[in-house]
């Protein structure tokens, strides 16, 4: 998901990002504007309002899902909605409940169709020389009249059975029910691509309409409707791909048996001699066999800059959290991203047998596959 958008902000705990074909589109604003011989801040504003009709029904749908006890991590804006991201499995299953689901599903098309409503009310009273129902109805010339389709388009969107929009999540839901949670988001996921493909074709095959208004004010619209549709059903595929691999993979397939340990009576010269020559950036602190801390290369540094030279016990953290070797990889990833860590223990009882860090992670990915793909050679 981070691959391909960038970041708007840390919202009440939420990590809001916006896909990069957001801004391409942002880009076609600009250039349709120039073209027309329209002033470019207008093209600006009607991208802003394609923006606040998508925040309108994001806004709408983290109320839901707070009212039932959902956290999220992460919400990623495309033109046609929002991609959320859970913080804990517990969150993921809670959104996945069918009463949930629904509930999170059809408050997006309503949270629309009422700004819609309720924009067309306010023009109908302080500027009733606005034809709300003149075509073209979304244009950068007419703004206001702009602001109320676009939040009406993207509520009838969002009720086409394609995922991810939102009846498309009904429409997996029900598949759930038949063929569990996996199969159910592969199959509404790859309906979803067919139906934007079909949408992308269609938009195309309206522009050799012969004498029709219809290809050259429809078209474009489905054809970029068609488009995200698409790419957030791809998207959606590949994060369910990524998701069963990593809950296939546990902690004692990836963790590092070989690592620098420091015991609470260390000084933080020592302690700085020995991170010298290692590669890790957290060091697990250990009396005897038991973890009771952990302390990192930069807590070190900055407690001799600015007290000069102690002890590793009055720098290290008591609170950490810890993995079991037959925890998921998918667990413990939920478990950085949450706290913000770069280290986890593994440990059986209070005894330490292994470290996972981010360094590690993807080199020890690696060669399990290579392991793996052997193995099954064999």
């Amino acid at each position: 998901m981070r691959g391909w958008s960038f970041p708007l902000g840390r919202w009440m705990g939420v990590d809001l990002r916006i896909h990069t074909f957001f801004l391409l589109l942002f880009g076609l604003c600009l250039l349709a504007t120039n073209l027309a011989n329209i002033s470019s801040w207008r093209a600006i504003m009607l991208w802003l309002i394609l923006l606040l009709a998508v925040v309108v029904r994001e806004v709408a749908r983290v109320i839901v899902a707070a009212y039932h006890g959902i956290q999220l991590r992460s919400i990623l804006l495309l033109p046609i909605g929002g991609l959320f991201s859970y913080a804990n499995p517990e969150s993921a299953e809670r959104a996945s409940q069918g009463g949930i689901q629904t509930s999170m599903a059809v408050v997006g098309p309503l949270a629309n169709f009422g700004f819609a409503i309720a924009i067309g009310a306010l023009i109908a009273g302080a500027a009733p020389q606005v034809a709300l129902f003149a075509k073209p109805w979304v244009t950068p010339t007419h703004l206001m009249r702009s602001t109320v389709w676009l939040n009406v388009i993207l509520g009838v969107l969002n009720l086409i059975p394609a995922y991810p929009l939102d009846a498309g999540r009904m429409l997996r839901g029900g598949f759930t029910r038949t063929r569990g949670a996996a199969q159910a988001t592969r199959a509404a996921s790859g309906l979803g691509q067919i139906l934007g493909l079909v949408g992308v074709l269609g938009g195309i095959a309206l522009l050799f309409v012969p004498n029709s208004g219809l290809g050259s004010s429809l078209s474009p619209w489905l054809i970029m409707a068609g488009f995200f549709i698409f790419i957030g059903a791809q998207l959606e595929d590949q994060g369910l791909m990524f998701q069963s691999v990593v809950d296939t993979v546990t902690m004692r397939d990836v963790m590092l048996t070989d690592f620098s340990t420091l015991s609470p009576s260390d000084t933080l010269e020592d302690a700085l001699y020995k991170a010298i020559h290692s590669l890790q950036d957290e060091f697990p602190v250990v009396r005897g066999a038991n973890l009771v801390g952990i302390v990192s290369r930069q807590g070190i540094l900055e407690a001799l800059r600015s007290e000069g030279n102690g002890y590793v016990q009055g720098v290290m953290s008591r609170t950490f959290q810890v993995a079991q070797p037959g925890d998921s990889l998918g667990l413990m990833i939920r478990r950085m991203a949450g706290g913000r860590m770069s280290l986890i223990p593994v440990t059986e009882g209070e005894r330490i047998i292994g470290i996972v860090t981010l360094q590690n992670l993807m080199h020890s990915m690696g060669m399990l596959a290579e392991h793996r793909r052997l193995k099954r050679e064999n």
